[in-house]
């Protein structure tokens, strides 16, 4: 291989890495922007659901980079890109907005089953300092070093908190959903069990 055909290569693999990186830092920038604007409007139901959506969709920026071959940042240390954006405003909005469905449990390593109690309000808050670590150094320019902590950060922290969330919010949006339909049956059961003079028995 030429020293030209080299260099053509590795302009090429370059300008994919960074396209990729375009992609996956709108997807998370979407993400933040959208958990913001629910922890400040969003309400009840409505707000699981749009949550569920959310994460939903920053995991499939997840899957991508775990499907990715190790990235490897430029420097042993990653440059520094200032303090932590301060969520802790919205992680209390969330608190109060999730109420009763904050506290959820979930197993953290499927091979090594234990129950861990957390909060969604925490997890969705470590979850965007996460992503946001990433973005700031994707601003700054430093595509390596974003990909890089995206990726390790995925595996190693967000991505299982995610997971954990979003099969958290789908029991909420399940309860609400089945369960009223469950209620509802057993209640025109019962009128026309009343009805025909029938004597009633719970549906099994």
């Amino acid at each position: 291989m030429t020293d030209q055909t080299t260099q053509d290569a590795s302009r090429a693999g370059m300008a994919e890495r960074e396209e990729f990186a375009a992609q996956i830092a709108d997807q998370i920038e979407s993400f933040l922007l959208a958990l913001r604007a629910i922890s400040r409007e969003g309400n009840g139901s409505q707000a699981v659901s749009l949550l569920l959506l959310e994460i939903s969709q920053v995991l499939l920026a997840g899957a991508r980079l775990g499907a990715q071959l190790d990235f490897q940042p430029r420097e042993e240390y990653q440059p520094d890109v200032g303090p932590e954006a301060d969520i802790e405003e919205m992680r209390l909005r969330l608190a109060t907005m999730l109420d009763s469905v904050d506290t959820y449990s979930f197993v953290f390593d499927p091979y090594l089953p234990e129950i861990v109690q957390s909060q969604l309000s925490d997890d969705l808050t470590s979850i965007a300092i996460d992503l946001d670590n990433g973005l700031r150094h994707y601003r700054l320019g430093n595509v390596d070093e974003a990909l890089w902590w995206w990726q390790f950060s995925y595996v190693n922290s967000w991505g299982n908190l995610a997971g954990a969330a979003l099969n958290a919010l789908l029991t909420v949006v399940a309860h609400d959903r089945f369960d009223t339909d469950f209620d509802e049956t057993v209640e025109a059961l019962t009128v026309a069990h009343e009805m025909l003079e029938e004597p009633t028995e719970s549906p099994r």
